[in-house]
């Protein structure tokens, strides 16, 4: 009967206990709530920063676009620069030596090779530079001095000598030089047409060193705006 009596308070007393392990249950879907809760503001703001990081990497190409375009044009400005050297020297040369025959071979020749391997060499040793970052400004600037000079000024010269000279043995237009003393003799023919040259000589190493300044400066600007943001 003691048991029996028992039994109705133990029940009443049974329903107010709370069962091992249920507050850490408990815990655990606030939490879950809170952070589930948290995640949904998250996904609203990856909404509204989506079109942000487009139109940033937008930007960025555009920046990336004006100075390749910027780069091209001043390569081929000074590949250009290259070509109207190569015509005047074959201009002087052919009027030293006299040369009437394949006008149009060595003006072809003298315009384009120049052209091209101004193109080339201001490739392979400026603009690959730049875009590696192993290079300074100082040393930008006096590599395309350098080529302008070499391939604006020097290369065409010994081209277009070279062409008119064979054409002037060949029609014999020119003496023909004494034995031994050839290189004088071609020398003696042309050496006051030829400082003609120092113009173009002047010309191309000034645009050279502001096509390499130009270029330094567009490239590091570029690389500056193209940095990720944090």
């Amino acid at each position: 009967m003691a048991a029996l009596g028992r039994e109705p308070g133990a029940d009443r007393r049974a329903e107010g206990v709370v069962p091992a392990g249920a507050g850490e249950v408990l815990k655990d879907i606030k939490m879950a709530t809170y952070t589930h809760g948290q995640h949904s503001p998250s996904l609203g703001d990856e909404k509204f920063r989506r079109p942000m990081v487009i139109d940033i990497i937008e930007k960025k190409f555009e920046y990336l676009r004006k100075e390749t375009t910027l780069n091209i044009y001043g390569t081929l400005i000074f590949g250009t620069t290259a070509s109207f050297s190569g015509m005047l020297a074959n201009f002087i040369f052919r009027h030293c030596f006299k040369v009437k025959h394949g006008a149009v071979k060595t003006y072809a020749s003298l315009t384009t090779l120049p052209f091209l391997s101004t193109i080339v060499a201001y490739k392979l040793l400026v603009t690959d530079a730049l875009y590696s970052g192993n290079i300074s400004q100082e040393n930008c600037v006096l590599r395309s001095s350098l080529v302008g000079i070499v391939c604006g000024v020097l290369y065409p010269t010994g081209l277009a000598f070279s062409k008119n000279g064979r054409l002037a043995v060949k029609y014999h237009t020119v003496p023909l030089p004494p034995k031994g003393r050839v290189l004088l003799h071609w020398v003696m023919l042309c050496q006051t047409e030829v400082k003609g040259m120092l113009i173009p000589l002047v010309f191309q190493m000034l645009f050279g060193v502001y096509n390499g300044m130009q270029h330094y400066a567009i490239c590091k600007s570029t690389f500056a705006k193209t940095v990720p943001e944090d």
